[in-house]
């Protein structure tokens, strides 16, 4: 597990850089838009990269041949010229420079993020692979609550610093991965050069267990970011709350995932990913369709925190349930399609259940969400694959049993 915790710090990087700048760069864009809907489109753009790079960037790295390995090229191009990008974007002198800031940071991420995930099964075995994620999907969670709390105090001494520390924190971050993290399918391993040479497609892997898979995953985000987008505006509107209560109870959530992020990632390996996320899914829903009877603030946190809890069994176990389904030379690709899926969901998410709120007010947010949870529980329980065994000969046995 030493191996998975030095791992866990280019998780931490990626998850410090983008709390501090979605924390931030709104601050920035304010005095050049006006419009709230436009600052709020302009936050999106690492989705719209995600949507479009981090598939195919996956799919490369699976097939890339170095002697560096595969995935560690792109970090190596990636991660320094994000470093780059993000100091300069407090430096800006007009929007256009702002903008242009924004989107090297953006697409010099969208560089490294599959392949930096993607090493986390690269260096573990099956079996491992959900308390593995657990591991650095907690030291992430740790990163944003570290960004939370650090970066306002940096920020309130002078607004370049979070950016200058998040920049800082990437590359040391590069500097532990490459010293100490072994790089799989290096030049000097030739029994796995092959593997890596062979061309991975996107829809050769999309078969019924996937398929099914991917479209639970868009459900469940869908649910999830419209939540996160809209809650403090939820407690504001619907509640009565204060805007620091309402964005303070959304820190019960955040929390209790942390906490249960490296238990989660235990059950599933025990009782298996399939399980567990079920639960989470069945969990989630229930909180989520319990919210809109819940009329003071103590109870609300208590439901969030539960909330915490199923998300961590959801979100730790996709993917590497997603990664599971497939085989090993296709990692890199699973894990594009994986965030493909998700960042398509954080890029519908937050306007289509605005536009429902428009129409039928804050009180329809929990429905809405809850029922893109009830969904996305249908299609998983259709999935036959158990989260347990890996590689297309399950999935086969699957198709023809």
């Amino acid at each position: 597990m030493k191996k998975t915790w030095l791992l866990g710090f280019g998780f931490f990087s990626i998850s410090i850089t983008w709390a501090l700048y979605n924390a931030f760069v709104p601050f920035f864009l304010d005095p050049y838009l006006k419009s709230a809907a436009w600052i709020g489109f302009m936050m999106t753009i690492d989705n719209y990269f995600a949507l479009f790079l981090q598939p195919w960037i996956g799919n490369r790295s699976d097939r890339t041949v170095s002697r560096f390995g595969k995935r560690m090229p792109y970090l190596l191009i990636g991660m320094p010229l994000a470093a780059l990008f993000v100091v300069l974007i407090p430096f800006h002198t007009s929007l256009l420079t702002l903008v242009l800031f924004m989107m090297l940071m953006n697409l010099a991420m969208s560089l490294y993020r599959s392949p930096t995930i993607a090493l986390m099964p690269d260096i573990t075995p099956e079996g491992k692979r959900t308390k593995a994620n657990g591991v650095i999907n907690f030291m992430g969670g740790v990163g944003g609550i570290l960004a939370f709390a650090g970066g306002s105090l940096m920020y309130n001494q002078n607004r370049s610093f979070p950016f200058i520390a998040a920049a800082v924190i990437t590359l040391l971050s590069l500097w532990i991965l490459y010293r100490f993290v072994p790089v799989r399918g290096s030049g000097s391993t030739p029994s796995s050069a092959p593997q890596q040479g062979s061309r991975i497609k996107l829809r050769g892997e999309l078969d019924r267990t996937t398929v099914l898979l991917l479209i639970a995953i868009f459900f469940w985000f869908v649910g999830y970011q419209g939540v996160e987008s809209l809650f403090t505006l939820y407690g504001k509107h619907h509640m009565g709350l204060q805007e620091s209560a309402a964005s303070f109870s959304l820190t019960f959530f955040s929390l209790f995932f942390v906490l249960f992020a490296i238990p989660s990632g235990w059950l599933g390996n025990r009782y298996g990913k399939k399980k567990i996320i079920l639960t989470g899914v069945a969990g989630l829903f229930l909180v989520f369709a319990a919210v809109p009877f819940i009329g003071t603030v103590g109870p609300l946190r208590v439901l969030l925190a539960l909330g915490g809890i199923f998300w961590a069994c959801i979100n730790i176990n996709s993917y590497p349930f997603i990664v599971s389904t497939g085989s090993e030379a296709s990692i890199g690709t699973r894990t594009g399609l994986y965030y493909l899926v998700s960042s398509l969901a954080a890029i519908t998410s937050p306007p289509l259940l605005g536009l429902i709120i428009d129409q039928f007010g804050y009180a329809s947010l929990f429905v809405v969400a809850s029922a893109s949870l009830l969904i996305a529980l249908l299609f998983l329980t259709m999935v036959r694959h158990d989260g347990k065994t890996a590689g297309a000969g399950s999935e086969t046995a699957t198709l023809n049993g």
